[in-house]
């Protein structure tokens, strides 16, 4: 049986996150310059690029400030659970594909989708807006007469 891991290159998908990130070149992610200077390889992981930038003089890799940073899982591991959430599998779906724990993959995906739902626009609505009528009982499910709005006692 072959394994879906075996099929991705650690290097196409560092290639393919600088080509996202920084589609005009490498720019620091603290000040934004594009005063910088490529600095080897990451230690263990030999496709992870290391940057110094020339004005604020700090030192930064590929994953620096994306979800990806600061995980156990490899890159690819992280690429591979975001294309089966593009196919709509399951957390279940995904942990058994990437031989995972169920929790792992549950973390992941819930780290991918905070991610992406953060960088959406807030969206602004304007014109003119209509609602209906709604009414919404929260906690009280089955107990009509926990909602009930209650007469004042006398005092």
């Amino acid at each position: 049986m072959i394994n879906i891991k075996q099929l991705v290159s650690d290097e196409y998908c560092y290639q393919l996150i600088r080509q996202r990130r920084w589609p005009e070149g490498v720019c620091c992610p603290y000040c934004q310059s594009h005063g910088v200077k490529s600095h080897g390889y990451h230690t263990t992981q030999k496709a992870r690029k290391r940057y110094h930038c020339q004005s604020c003089k700090k030192r930064f890799d590929d994953l620096t400030f994306t979800v990806f940073a600061g995980h156990h899982q490899p890159l690819k591991v992280w690429i591979l659970c975001l294309y089966f959430m593009g196919l709509n599998l399951s957390n279940r779906q995904i942990a058994h594909e990437l031989d995972l724990n169920k929790d792992d993959a549950q973390y992941m995906t819930s780290q991918l989708r905070e991610s992406i739902f953060a960088s959406l626009p807030i969206e602004q609505l304007s014109g003119e807006v209509e609602a209906d009528e709604v009414y919404v009982v929260a906690g009280h499910k089955g107990q009509p007469e926990a909602v009930k709005k209650r007469t004042k006692r006398p005092a």
